[in-house]
């Protein structure tokens, strides 16, 4: 009996432990969301929401272009990477190398990233800041984390489900295409928007390649222009490098407070993107499972 009492008391002592550990994060977490959103609201001017030079908004548009840009290189080099370490890769030194590389790149610092950034698609190509670069820099980032999802959303289809599509005469081609694929997309989808949501905030890694000026005359529809707003070989500066640039470079009098409001919009976006990645994650599963909402 004291043995059963003893156990219970040790029960109880981790739950509370833990629960504080968990209610101590929370809170640093909310405490530090609603500092940065509190000085940002106390420096807001509707000034700030405007596509002129003293607006963010073109910082914003920047931010969603390049994003997408990098998804564009990122996501198939990534989910194919995954395809390939699951279904192809033989056991053996090959893979165990191919998967010390994802996991080495993964843990690589942004700022390293970006020097390799801008060797590469700048001084070797002879370019000047541009968007592409930033995005493709972005993509190097991007690249494992996709994978990495890729390859665990694989893993988590049962073999009888593979084996099934074989016994029926499919094709390793049609096995992925058509069974394995769809049963992990959205899995794979969510890993594609959370390496967005990763790329929304860089600024190390853009710092030496997409420029920190933002010349965009929405006027102009020439796409081969440095100032059309599509043309991605113009410089563009995101809204992180804008808040790192006003906190640090700025000699504008409302400079602090620009940087403050442009901090709490990008918290503010990046976490509406984290809640709907969420919800339509779990609204794929279920309308894939069979379940209408």
């Amino acid at each position: 009996m004291n043995k059963i009492n003893r156990a219970r008391k040790i029960d109880k002592c981790i739950t509370v432990l833990f629960t504080t550990v968990a209610a101590m994060i929370i809170l640093l977490l909310m405490a530090f969301v609603g500092y940065v959103i509190f000085k940002g609201i106390r420096s807001f001017d509707l000034e700030f929401l405007t596509f002129t030079r003293k607006g963010i908004m073109n910082q914003v548009f920047n931010t969603i272009y390049m994003v997408f840009l990098s998804l564009v290189f990122s996501a198939p080099i990534g989910i194919l990477t995954g395809i390939y370490i699951v279904e192809f890769a033989k056991e053996g030194r090959m893979k165990k190398f191919i998967k010390l590389s994802i996991e080495t790149l993964s843990s690589l610092p942004s700022i390293i990233v970006g020097l390799f950034g801008y060797l590469v698609f700048i001084l070797m190509t002879g370019a000047k800041w541009n968007m592409l670069a930033g995005a493709l820099t972005l993509s190097i980032l991007s690249v494992p984390l996709i994978a990495t999802t890729t390859i665990d959303a694989l893993n988590g289809v049962k073999q009888e489900v593979r084996l099934g599509a074989y016994a029926l005469g499919a094709t390793s081609k049609i096995t992925i295409l058509q069974v394995l694929l769809p049963a992990c997309i959205s899995r794979i989808f969510t890993g594609v928007l959370l390496a967005a949501g990763r790329s929304f905030g860089e600024a190390a890694a853009l710092l030496y390649t997409a420029g920190m000026s933002t010349d965009i005359v929405w006027s102009n529809l020439d796409i081969t222009s440095r100032t059309n707003f599509l043309n991605p070989f113009r410089p563009a500066e995101t809204l992180s490098l804008h808040i790192w640039a006003q906190f640090t470079e700025s000699t504008a009098v409302n400079a602090k407070d620009i940087a403050n409001f442009s901090s709490a919009l990008l918290i503010i976006i990046v976490l509406l993107f984290n809640i709907f990645v969420r919800k339509y994650s779990k609204s794929l599963d279920r309308k894939l499972g069979g379940k209408v909402e």
